[in-house]
């Protein structure tokens, strides 16, 4: 049977979430902490929402996992608590400290934590340099040298929504297409700080980070509207944007649909994008 996690870490001390021999990961973490608790014949494999990047933080990641259903059945041990309850709990007691597990639950027929997603939505946190900087946040945002213009991030971050081709943003992957729709991309300021909130049906490798980098280039004063198009237009990754660093990064939400539509997104999504031809 197929369980769906839904979990939350702090992504400073871990090298991202995919598991890597001999690096601290959090798939690898809580892979290991699901064998040590359910004792599992087979190790513990999970797929996830979206895989951050080492330092990437996350309020709200969604992960699934699929179990014989003893072992489900027998995680609440002789207490009356129900599997799910019971899960997290262990779970979360063998766990280190910045990585927890929200709530586990069985999932719907079709579920798939990574293909079912319409969207996932993450927030990049900036304090401009005449802020003064709180350090008890100093993991989760990051500390910009200058100063920013917070109209001019919002014209550059509105230039870029809609479906199109972000290999110019990317870390292209073999065989994988870099076409994503960005649903959202604008900036707020939230006291001293800066966020922006950017929502795709799915991201490309590097790519939130990306997008911030170049509008932190426009909101500057550094670049215009013009180069951004410019780069915009491209079709190989450029050099000319700088990749935010990863501290300022956080995936907050992950949307799906309902009970009744899970399988025929994961189908969809598993296909293979193309723009149409102007």
């Amino acid at each position: 049977m197929r369980i769906r996690l839904d979990l939350g870490y702090d992504g400073t001390d871990f090298s991202g979430w995919a598991r890597q021999p001999g690096l601290r990961t959090v798939q690898g973490d809580i892979e290991a902490a699901l064998d040590r608790v359910l004792r599992l014949d087979d190790p513990a494999r999970l797929t996830v929402a979206g895989r951050t990047d080492a330092g990437v933080h996350a309020h709200a990641q969604v992960a699934h996992l699929d179990l014989p259903e003893q072992a489900w059945l027998a995680a609440p041990g002789r207490s009356d608590r129900s599997p799910g309850e019971a899960l997290a709990t262990r779970l979360n007691a063998v766990l280190a400290d910045d990585v927890v597990i929200r709530s586990v639950a069985a999932a719907p027929a079709g579920f798939d934590a990574r293909f079912s997603a319409i969207w996932r939505r993450y927030a990049y946190t900036v304090l401009p340099g005449s802020a003064v900087p709180d350090p008890l946040r100093r993991r989760e945002e990051l500390r910009y040298p200058g100063e920013l213009d917070l109209a001019a991030l919002d014209r550059a971050a509105a230039l870029l929504v809609g479906e199109r081709d972000f290999a110019p943003f990317c870390r292209k992957r073999p065989g994988a297409t870099t076409i994503r729709t960005l649903e959202e991309f604008d900036w707020a300021a939230r006291g001293e700080r800066l966020v922006a909130n950017v929502r795709a049906d799915a991201f490309c490798h590097s790519m939130v980070r990306s997008l911030v980098g170049a509008c932190l280039a426009v909101g500057s004063g550094r670049r215009d509207l013009d180069w951004l198009r410019g780069v915009a237009a491209g079709h190989e990754r450029s050099s000319l944007v700088q990749v935010a660093p990863a501290h300022g990064l956080a995936m907050v939400e992950v949307a799906y649909p309902p009970e009744a539509r899970l399988a025929v997104r994961a189908r969809q999504a598993r296909a293979i994008r193309t723009l149409p031809r102007a």
